[in-house]
């Protein structure tokens, strides 16, 4: 297994990147082979500081960095040497099994489907977050940013994307499925949520629950909770806030540690061919070394196969 870390994408890179692979080195029994895109002259000093084992990766040398606000479509276009453009080129030709980036969003959002393309009946590729329960178990919440506008099939394929990923990653056996509405009762909503939930009620390959609302979705109201990725984007970064606040005001439970990302570590391309994994553009190494043991997980469990197969009907 090979996987591909862009060293050079974050606020923190590539030191926190290189303290990243050191703690996924130390945690994993037996790691994946993994290729470190950037430039040697950074990376190399780094690597040895931290002790990383020669044998344990591979640099490939990358001269450019896409900054985290360049252009996307132009950066990769004109920046074919840089850490993400060479990344996607190591994972379409398949010489790398993931790749995962904390740098540009938009480039890696990009990079993903244009150099890998969506999955055969996948109209549009989704990005997802874990949402913390009250209750301690864990949602899924999708879109969050990838698509501001959607159409019904749209979020249905979304419903069926993330009730996959819920069950061969997060464990849950019978996801629930709810839509993210104004109301519960059926009929409510926008013309986006009203047109939407007669395909999920309909849809035979999830567990449809119902509309859920906002007070309902930090609650055990359903596992997978869909919307177009407008309304997904600022529950998220409500939802990011909560963190940040408490961590701001001292405030210690357990329940809003849960909130912090670098537990999760990133947000897969959900829709592609192969695993494309995003972090925070402030990840530190917990997030990166998490980011890494998410593409493992997601290659072991084979889960872009059954994706795969899930649509090809």
């Amino acid at each position: 297994m090979k996987i591909g870390l862009d060293m050079m994408g974050g606020d923190f890179a590539p030191l926190e990147a290189v303290k990243g692979l050191q703690l996924y080195l130390s945690e994993s029994k037996s790691p994946a082979k993994l290729f470190l895109f950037g430039d040697e002259a950074q990376l190399n000093p780094l690597l040895a500081e931290y002790s990383i084992p020669a044998d344990a990766v591979t640099v490939v040398h990358t001269p450019q960095v896409i900054g985290m606000h360049e252009h996307p479509t132009k950066a990769l276009k004109e920046k074919q040497q840089s850490s993400i453009a060479i990344g996607f080129g190591y994972l379409g030709k398949g010489m790398i099994d993931a790749f995962i980036s904390a740098g540009n969003t938009g480039a890696m959002l990009v990079g993903a489907v244009y150099s890998l393309k969506a999955m055969e009946g996948v109209l549009r590729p989704t990005i997802s977050t874990i949402i913390p329960k009250e209750n301690g178990g864990t949602g899924l919440l999708l879109d969050v940013g990838l698509n501001a506008d959607c159409k019904p099939e749209h979020l249905n394929q979304f419903a069926l994307l993330g009730s996959l990923y819920a069950k061969h990653i997060l464990g849950i056996e019978a996801p629930r499925v709810g839509l993210i509405n104004i109301g519960e009762e059926e009929g409510k909503g926008n013309l986006l949520a009203q047109a939407t939930y007669p395909l999920l009620k309909e849809n035979s390959a999830i567990q449809f629950v119902g509309n859920i609302e906002g007070r309902d979705v930090l609650l055990d109201k359903a596992d997978v909770m869909v919307c177009e990725g407008f309304t997904g984007n600022i529950i998220l970064k409500l939802a990011e806030s909560l963190y940040e606040i408490t961590h701001r005001k001292s405030i210690h439970h357990e329940y809003f540690d849960r909130f912090n990302f670098e537990n999760y570590g990133g947000t897969p391309v959900l829709g592609v061919n192969k695993p494309v994994i995003i972090g925070h553009g402030i990840s530190q190494s917990k997030a990166f070394s998490n980011m890494i043991s998410l593409s493992v997980k997601m290659i072991e469990s084979k889960l872009l196969e059954i994706m795969q197969d899930s649509f090809k009907g």
